[in-house]
């Protein structure tokens, strides 16, 4: 019940949604998902730390940086959850217009590394 609970209150969350939909686009690193959803970097980092939790993304370091990626699992209702949202919200046009944000998203001009 406690896994089902985390699951639900982790996607239960605008910025947290505005995340895993373009997360679908591509893998995104902190400065680029901070620089699309317009707030603090810490904020972005407490949302990926509870999507992470609950199970919806994967972190990888990716040389300079950490790269968030969607964790899907087909067998897991975090699984079931992620395949619902990709058909889920994309009318939106808060939701359309991260996704065309996200695909422009270059680190390598958006992101301090020094």
């Amino acid at each position: 019940m406690r896994r089902l609970e985390k699951i639900f209150k982790a996607a239960a969350d605008r910025n947290r949604i505005r995340i895993l939909k373009m997360l679908e686009v591509k893998p995104m690193c902190v400065c680029e998902l901070t620089h699309v959803l317009g707030i603090a970097q810490s904020s972005v980092s407490r949302h990926l730390g509870i999507l992470r939790d609950a199970g919806f993304i994967l972190d990888e370091k990716s040389g300079l940086w950490v790269t968030y990626s969607l964790a899907e699992k087909a067998d897991d209702p975090v699984g079931t959850i992620l395949a619902g949202l990709r058909s889920w919200g994309n009318d939106d046009p808060r939701i359309a217009e991260d996704r065309r944000q996200a695909r422009r998203a270059d680190r390598t001009k958006i992101c301090r590394t020094g």
